[in-house]
């Protein structure tokens, strides 16, 4: 399944929560996805993907939406290589984001989750290969 995203609803997000300068992950790395978390039609997160050409690694965040934007509720994201190793993962009641999470995985595809709050889920599998 190299490159198949798994989501009912997968949606490509142009816009998404304001970062810093350097940006969330640091100032080696470049945003390659954006994800709306949503259920029913209904977006309530966001899920960015970030990379490092020169640390070779991934970087992940999801960030509230609408209703969960700036407000405590509960926030995942979770990042592995595409076989299931390496996860790194962020979980809790926070007002903003949880992340940043971070997997190496050179010549790999990764793997992809987040919640917001705790019944919206979204999984992307065997993406960002590279």
């Amino acid at each position: 399944m190299a490159g198949t995203a798994l989501a009912a609803t997968t949606t490509l997000v142009a816009g998404a929560a304001p970062a810093g300068a350097a940006g969330p992950c640091g100032s080696s790395y470049s945003r390659v996805g954006v994800y709306a978390v949503s259920k029913n039609g209904t977006r309530t997160g966001t899920l960015e993907v970030y990379y490092s050409s020169s640390t070779g690694k991934n970087c992940a965040l999801t960030y509230g939406y609408g209703q969960y934007d700036g407000t405590t509720s509960w926030k995942h994201v979770t990042i592995s290589r595409g076989d299931g190793s390496g996860a790194d993962t962020d979980a809790g009641n926070y007002k903003y984001y949880a992340g940043p999470v971070y997997v190496s995985a050179p010549g790999q595809c990764i793997d992809v989750s987040a919640t917001v709050p705790a019944w919206t889920i979204l999984e992307l599998n065997n993406v960002h290969c590279g």
